[in-house]
C-alpha cells in the first residue's frame, strides 16, 4: 500500500464578509502518495493559496481531517513543520544578506550545530550552482537565484514535503527550466512535492497527478493524459504514401476526416492506447498501410478553459 505524505478529507475554510461568509474550501479531499508531484491547479481566488497554507500550519480549517508527513495536522502541528518545507514566490530570502549567511542563517533557526550548519550551507551551494555568489549581498542576485537561493533555505531541514506556491511567477523560461530540474532531482531524492501554479505548461511537464480547484471545490483529478481525455477534441492524424490508400481508410473508418492534398485522415479518438490498437487493427486487417501516425490530444490549457469556464488570458 502507497504511503501518503498528505491525506485530507472535507477540508472547509470560510472568511467572514460584510455580506456573509465566504466560502473558501468547500469540502476538499486529497490524497498524495510519497516521493511524488502533485500540482493544485486553478483561477486565482479559487483556494490554492488557503490550501497550502491549512497544509503547512499557517491557517486553521473550519472542519476536515488532515494528515500531513503521518502526522495529525490539528493534534501535532510541531512535528508537522518539521517535517515540511515552504517556499513560492514571495521569497524568504533576506535580501541584505550573503547567499551564505542566509543558509547559515536558516541552520541557526533549525537548531544545527554550528559545523553542521557551515557543512549543509556549503553543499547547498553548490547543489544550487550559487559558490560564485555566495558572499555577494542576495539582493544583486537575479530573480532565478533568489528563488534557487529560497529552495536551498528550504532544504537546510531535510523536509520531507516540500510545499512550492508558484515557485516560477515571474521567472523567464531559463530559469524556469532550471527550477523544474531541480524539483526532478529532489523527487528522485523521495522527497514529495506539492505544487500550485497558474503556468500550466509546468504542472504537465512535472507532476505525476494534477487536480483542478475551482470555487473551492475539486472539479477533477488524474494524470495530466487522464485530464485532456476528460474534453473532446482528440484525434489521431494518419499519414499515407498515396491517394488509394487514404481513400480506403476514409471509408472503412467512421467520422475521420481525409486531406488529399496532405494524405491524411484525421480520426475522432480520446489518443488512448486501446483506441490506437484497435484502430491499426481494424487497418491492418484490411492490408491498409500507415506511413506516419500522430496522437493529438487537448492541451491542459484546453482542460482548464472547458472545466473552469475562465478565459485564456487568465491561466497564463
Amino acid at each position: 500500500m502507497t504511503n501518503l505524505a498528505i491525506e485530507a478529507n472535507g477540508l472547509r475554510k470560510s472568511y467572514r464578509h460584510k455580506d456573509g461568509d465566504k466560502v473558501v474550501l468547500d469540502g476538499i479531499d486529497l490524497a498524495v502518495p510519497e516521493g511524488t508531484i502533485f500540482s493544485l491547479l486553478g483561477p486565482n481566488g479559487a483556494g490554492k493559496t488557503t490550501t497550502v497554507q491549512i497544509l503547512s500550519t499557517l491557517l486553521r480549517a473550519d472542519d476536515g481531517q488532515v494528515r500531513v508527513a503521518g502526522y495529525d495536522l490539528h493534534r501535532q502541528p510541531d512535528d508537522v513543520r518539521g517535517a515540511i518545507g515552504v517556499t513560492g514566490q514571495y521569497s524568504a530570502v533576506d535580501k541584505l544578506l550573503t547567499g551564505e549567511e542566509n543558509l547559515l542563517l536558516m541552520a541557526d533557526l533549525k537548531h544545527l550545530p554550528k559545523s553542521e550548519g557551515r557543512r549543509k550551507a556549503k553543499e547547498l551551494l553548490e547543489r544550487f550552482d550559487l559558490v560564485d555568489a555566495a558572499g555577494r549581498p542576495a539582493s544583486t542576485y537575479s530573480g532565478g537565484m533568489q528563488r534557487r537561493l529560497d529552495l536551498a533555505m528550504t532544504l537546510v531541514g531535510d523536509p520531507r514535503l516540500i510545499f512550492l506556491d508558484e515557485p516560477t511567477t515571474g521567472l523567464d523560461p531559463r530559469s524556469r527550466r532550471s527550477m523544474w530540474g531541480i524539483v526532478r532531482d529532489l523527487v528522485a531524492d523521495g522527497v514529495t512535492i506539492f505544487l500550485t501554479t497558474q503556468y500550466l505548461e509546468e504542472a504537465d511537464e512535472l507532476a505525476d497527478r494534477i487536480a483542478l480547484l475551482d470555487h473551492g471545490r475539486l472539479i477533477a483529478e488524474g494524470t495530466a493524459d487522464e485530464l485532456k481525455r476528460l474534453i473532446p477534441g482528440g484525434h489521431i492524424e494518419l499519414t499515407f504514401t498515396d491517394t488509394h490508400l487514404l481513400e480506403s481508410a476514409d471509408r472503412l473508418v467512421e467520422a475521420g476526416v481525409a486531406d488529399p492534398e496532405a494524405l491524411t485522415l484525421q480520426v475522432p479518438s480520446d489518443g488512448s492506447v486501446r483506441a490506437i490498437r484497435e484502430l491499426l487493427a481494424l487497418l491492418d486487417e484490411h492490408a491498409i498501410d500507415v506511413a506516419e501516425m500522430r496522437v493529438h490530444t487537448p492541451d491542459l490549457d484546453d482542460v482548464f478553459l472547458t472545466l473552469t469556464g475562465q478565459q485564456k488570458e487568465t491561466i497564463r
